[in-house]
């Protein structure tokens, strides 16, 4: 796969080019939510771009023959379109748009003319699916879950957003998540009916979002092939829900003619992702077993329908999928892991349970079965998401889009390379070298050393958009990236590893692992390191900070400083009762025992500090105390602060200052002739 992506974009190279950048980054097309026509013989999808004047990125939807004959945009207008489904009988597609005013559903025919609104709903559409009949959609809407109609929920919104006082009055948690605070109305699911009454809610009355994923989507929904059942994820609201994963199937019948049933009452942890099989039978979903564990190895759950057996599929299998596809003949389930620094595309037998492995390197995504096919997206540290497809077994890739193939071209990329060694405890740890752009053997480089968030998570053969090494190797930085215990796709018991350990083996691994980069790749220069991290990263910058002066700077993004602290700000309280072994006042020893705050005496190492202020993950006192400590100590120091950002700098121009500042930072103390 990685030599088809690099024939083909060296095949356009132009004649002048220049190092990647983050203009280059920020540039580049994303593609998204492929989409396979019935006959299986088209593809739409979205693509986003940025729009610099309004500090955003727009999307569009695109159109490609999957033989890769016909690329070509569908939707160009000043708001987003995204989210096309087909119409059963392959001859439109319906996509979302606020070009009305709204977020609503359009439909647009493939024998010519422009795009006609659908739906004309009171409340913004969030996502949808359409129904095997064409005639119905599945549409979630956020209502106060005691309104009447979707026009009353539209009037109390209108008039909460309205009001001179602003003032909230809370009861219990979550009382905000994410970057948002809970202003009482639940996403919900309806079923519009074209030319009928209005939408019926499936969940009337229910205290509970669906869909459940932080921006939503209709991987948790589907509808039973005969259109008389729908399936959905969603978690109860309320208080227990601050420390609990628990987040259940429900059954409704699609006429809405009974309550929600709930299918996995039995399990306290996570189900998710419903697919029902071609003909019906079986209910392919995604479950984890352990409660408050949001790293739990998700499992391949069948249930047959309806009210028959349950068979986990993949108990055996030691990786935690996602995405699920089924084969037209329902004897195959595609699906998606991390896998040991890549994110890999694999086939489950459904009969047996055994797995192939059909794309090993790189990152592949949203595999969606296109006739004899399979398509689906794939990208790696050279090259951003395009689609490609494969045969069944994996065989005989070829491109379908090349989208950024000038914009890749134009841009020269570092060298890279995996490599594994011995880490905390003799177990096997591995990491990626990204070399400089136009590397000169024989000449010495400062080293970038990126620690990757989560902290169970991976730093991969992946095109990343926040924290993508190409940046910094465009900038003359050796970049290394380790996959410290906790790191996802080397087995559960190597995620696990990490639980209560936050500033054990993880640390060992990365100081082991940067000694032995510095031994193996003599261009390395080991006098100018920078340590750079984000979240679970950003807590391990201040944890180094306190346990040795190797590097010659630090970028600390997000993290907390105060893990006793941490706990009573954040909103999401299972994570940190999960990881740590319980709340502060039954163990404050687990909080206490890596706790970077109660090591700042011994802090001497120039860091910047950079925190966003809608981040309720991590709160924004946490980089303001970090940043008072360094300056306190004297230690040189900077804080660069986003107060419309969340966990993440999303928007573009702040995304170009990011860059800036962190390079600027880093050339400021490791290149040469700096002290």
């Amino acid at each position: 796969m990685l030599s088809l992506l690099l024939a083909a974009f060296a095949a356009m190279s132009p004649q002048d080019t220049h190092p990647f950048s983050v203009e280059d980054m920020l540039a580049m097309d994303r593609i998204s939510d492929p989409q396979v026509s019935p006959d299986g013989r088209w593809v739409v999808f979205a693509v986003s771009a940025t729009d610099f004047d309004n500090n955003k990125r727009k999307s569009d939807v695109w159109l490609a023959a999957v033989d890769g004959s016909v690329v070509r945009r569908l939707t160009s207008h000043d708001k987003s379109s995204s989210s096309a489904r087909w119409m059963p009988d392959g001859r439109s597609i319906l996509f979302l748009s606020a070009r009305g005013g709204s977020s609503q559903v359009w439909q647009l025919n493939f024998g010519g003319g422009d795009p006609t609104r659908l739906t004309d709903l009171p409340l913004d559409v969030e996502n949808f699916a359409v129904f095997p009949d064409g005639r119905r959609l599945a549409l979630s809407m956020s209502v106060y879950p005691d309104a009447a109609t979707l026009a009353d929920s539209a009037r109390r919104a209108k008039e909460q957003e309205e009001s001179k006082v602003q003032a909230r009055v809370y009861d219990e948690l979550l009382f905000r998540h994410w970057d948002g605070w809970d202003d009482g109305r639940r996403s919900h699911w309806f079923v519009w009916t074209a030319g009928g009454a209005d939408p019926v809610d499936l969940m009337k009355g229910m205290d509970a979002h669906a869909p459940t994923r932080p921006f939503g989507g209709t991987e948790e929904l589907d509808v039973s092939p005969d259109g008389k059942e729908v399936v959905f994820a969603c978690k109860d609201a309320g208080r227990e829900g601050a420390w609990s994963t628990n987040v259940d199937l429900w059954s409704v019948p699609a006429d809405g003619s009974a309550p929600p049933r709930r299918l996995t009452a039995e399990n306290p942890a996570y189900d998710n992702g419903p697919v029902f099989s071609p003909d019906g039978r079986w209910l392919a979903y995604l479950a984890m077993q352990t409660p408050q564990y949001e790293s739990d190895r998700q499992r391949i759950v069948l249930l047959e329908r309806p009210g028959g057996a349950r068979r986990v599929l993949t108990e055996a299998w030691d990786r935690s999928p996602g995405e699920l596809e089924w084969s037209a003949d329902g004897k195959t389930i595609y699906c998606t892991a991390d896998n040991v620094g890549n994110h890999s595309l694999f086939a489950v037998d459904v009969a047996t349970g055994s797995v192939r492995t059909l794309v090993d390197k790189g990152s592949s995504g949203t595999p969606r079965v296109a006739g004899s096919r399979i398509l689906f997206g794939f990208d790696t540290l050279h090259a951003p998401v395009e689609l490609y497809t494969a045969a069944a077994d994996g065989s005989d890739p070829r491109p379908v889009t090349k989208v950024n193939a000038a914009r890749v071209a134009a841009a020269r990329t570092g060298a890279y390379e995996q490599f594994s060694f011995a880490g905390a405890g003799g177990d096997t740890v591995y990491g990626y070298l990204v070399k400089p752009v136009d590397f000169e053997p024989g000449r010495k480089y400062p080293v970038a050393f990126l620690i990757h968030g989560g902290p169970q998570g991976s730093f991969g053969d992946h095109f990343h958009y926040r924290w993508n090494p190409q940046a910094f190797a465009g900038a003359g930085y050796a970049v290394l990236m380790i996959d410290f215990h906790g790191s996802t796709g080397y087995g559960q018991a190597f995620c696990d590893a990490i639980n209560n350990d936050w500033g054990g083996k993880p640390y060992e691994d990365l100081m082991k692992g940067l000694d032995w980069c510095l031994q193996k790749y003599p261009f390395l220069d080991g006098t100018r390191c920078a340590a750079l991290g984000a979240s679970f990263g950003g807590y391990m910058i201040n944890w180094i900070a306190g346990q040795t002066d190797r590097f010659r700077c630090l970028v600390n993004h997000d993290g907390n400083l105060d893990e006793r602290m941490a706990y009573y700000d954040t909103e999401e309280l299972w994570f940190p009762e999960f990881d740590h072994r319980g709340t502060p006042w039954e163990h404050p020893e687990h909080y206490t025992k890596h706790n970077p705050i109660d090591h700042v005496g011994k802090w001497k190492t120039p860091m910047l500090v950079i925190h966003g202020g809608k981040d309720f993950r991590v709160v924004e006192t946490q980089g303001m105390s970090t940043f008072t400590a360094l300056q306190r100590r004297g230690i040189p120091s900077r804080f660069l602060y986003f107060p419309d950002e969340n966990h993440w700098v999303l928007k573009p121009l702040n995304s170009r200052l990011w860059h800036r500042t962190v390079i600027g930072w880093l050339d400021q103390w490791c290149k040469e002739g700096r002290s």
